[in-house]
């Protein structure tokens, strides 16, 4: 009998042991969700710590050459953090070295974050996205296309379009919208109905700009070719309709504050000042800081056009959070911001022959099949950069994300991107 009772209380023990264990198993999964980027050793994902300190010579070398003021150089995998240095300068002419919490331009990387928060609003059933976007924005209604314009005094011709512009055709970059700045004679429209490309230091809101840049017209048909324009600037005036929230708002609220990025922002704050980078440009003798008007758009201005297209500033470790949540088939830090399912739509692409080197789907460029034979890579993967030299991708086949944030235009240097994505690719060794 004594024996038995001996056992019985071995055995509950033993219960209680697995139970505790359980229970902080639990705790942890809690604490630190699947997929919530923490450091790690590279060998811990299959990447070698010995191939990734290719990128730091990399890196040193495009400094000790001044072909970059400085950089920051982030990667994870499988959401752990195997990669996160900085180099160089922040600041050129106080010597001030770059830190990897610096704060970036990171211009048209905007437009990712812009298009997942229009397919949130999808996923709500607001919208469907064949819909004209007239339907929502009237001023859309009834769209022309360009024929002719006299650069003289801005006169021009037009005909009707023969199709309407649809959310689809904006997210894709097809509905024929264009920016002024690499299109001349949109130029000249665009400059008399002061329309901008996305940098602002004015006191104009998207609600008084977006509808004149509806009454312009279009460089071709809607759905004919691939134009990269204001399109996503005209969706993030379509969010702020549809949410009755700015831009910003809905951006802090449903995007950056789940995901926990404090470091993501429209415009600055002085006392994140001392974070921003400046602009460079080349110099006689070194870098100088660039004296394009517009580009200290972060500080100074009224700090009231949130361009969907490019107006945001981040760190590479914040929107590599963003970036990962995207990996993560929607979900980060416990938040669940997007389904599976609308992840892939998003990706697939949806242009075909209208973009030759690669494809485009809603809101990304797409390595296809035929892109991923010329260079390291995936199909599926997929990526966009900014105007100010940064960059980023995702490839959920490796369960990788990477970014790479540098601040110079223009930067006869920019192969450094695609050179930094091989120096990643190649340091997989399972």
């Amino acid at each position: 009998m004594k024996s038995l009772r001996k056992l019985i209380i071995v055995l509950i023990l033993l219960s209680m042991c697995i139970s505790c264990t359980l229970q902080t198993g639990d705790q942890q999964e809690t604490n630190h969700p699947r997929g919530t980027l923490v450091p790690t050793q590279p060998k811990n994902v299959g990447m070698s710590a010995n191939r990734l300190s290719r990128i730091d010579s990399l890196m040193d070398r495009y400094m000790q050459r001044e072909w970059l003021p400085g950089s920051v150089a982030f990667i994870a995998r499988k959401g752990e953090i195997v990669y996160h240095k900085s180099f160089g300068m922040r600041d050129v002419s106080e010597d001030d070295p770059m830190e990897k919490d610096d704060i970036f331009r990171i211009a048209s990387m905007t437009k990712a974050v812009t298009s997942v928060a229009v397919m949130m609003l999808y996923e709500e059933g607001h919208f469907l996205l064949d819909d004209p976007v007239h339907k929502y924005i009237p001023e859309f209604k009834n769209p022309e296309v360009l024929v002719e314009v006299n650069k003289e005094d801005s006169t021009h011709t037009s005909r009707p379009a023969d199709k309407p512009v649809t959310i689809r055709h904006l997210l894709t970059h097809t509905s024929g919208i264009g920016y002024g700045f690499t299109h001349p004679r949109l130029n000249v429209l665009y400059t008399k109905a002061g329309i901008p490309d996305g940098l602002v230091t004015t006191s104009a809101t998207l609600e008084e700009k977006i509808p004149k840049l509806a009454n312009m017209p279009l460089l071709h048909n809607p759905g004919e070719n691939f134009t990269y324009g204001l399109n996503t600037d005209v969706l993030g005036y379509l969010v702020e309709v549809i949410s009755g929230k700015s831009l910003k708002e809905f951006f802090e609220e449903r995007i950056f504050d789940p995901l926990g990025m404090d470091d993501t922002h429209f415009y600055l704050e002085e006392s994140m000042a001392d974070r921003l980078v400046p602009v460079y440009t080349d110099g006689e003798q070194g870098f100088k800081e660039s004296a394009v008007e517009g580009y200290n758009y972060p500080l100074e201005g009224a700090k009231s056009y949130y361009s969907g297209g490019a107006g945001l500033l981040s760190t590479a470790h914040d929107y590599g959070k963003f970036i990962q949540m995207l990996v993560n088939e929607g979900t980060y830090n416990g938040h669940h911001l997007l389904s599976r399912k609308t992840l892939e739509l998003m990706t697939k692409d949806q242009v075909g022959d209208l973009r030759e080197q690669s494809g485009f789907g809603l809101g990304f460029g797409i390595t296809t099949e035929e892109g991923s034979k010329k260079r390291l890579s995936s199909p599926g993967n997929f990526w966009w950069s900014g105007y100010f030299s940064t960059s980023f991708w995702i490839d959920p086949v490796e369960d990788l994300v990477a970014v790479l944030m540098t601040q110079k235009h223009p930067d006869r240097h920019g192969e450094i991107h695609n050179k930094f994505k091989v120096l990643t690719y190649q340091a997989i060794v399972k």
